[in-house]
């Protein structure tokens, strides 16, 4: 697994690269339907990597934010999407908050993994 440090970097490079690529496609992303469509998942994946950047960035750190990690990474995301077009807003919230809960039940399936181990011992 990864440490939080090459983790934290390796998330706010593909976090420059991904948001680079999106205003530079601002105009193919606005074209149609599904491209707009497609602009929404793109600025989605902005939220999951700047959450992650966050995340780790508070681990090395020490310091827990709880909700506002989420918040500020969300408003973001929001923010990248309405570059594109309106409805990336819509798409961009929806297709989050599906990642959100996969992340969040990842997450407990991992603690609860590391605490049978521990407690085996």
């Amino acid at each position: 697994m990864a440490g939080s440090g090459s983790s934290m970097l390796y998330s706010l490079l593909l976090f420059i690269v991904i948001l680079s690529l999106q205003e530079m496609y601002r105009g193919k992303l606005a074209s149609s339907e599904l491209f707009t469509i497609l602009g929404g998942f793109t600025s989605s994946l902005l939220f999951l990597f700047l959450l992650t950047f966050i995340g780790n960035y508070e681990e090395t750190s020490g310091v827990r934010t709880g909700w506002g990690a989420v918040i500020l990474a969300e408003a973001v995301a929001l923010v990248a999407a309405s570059t594109v077009h309106r409805v990336c807003i819509t798409t961009c919230f929806l297709f989050s908050a599906g990642l959100l809960y996969e992340i969040n039940k990842l997450s407990g399936m991992m603690l609860s993994k590391s605490e049978s181990k521990t407690r085996r011992f």
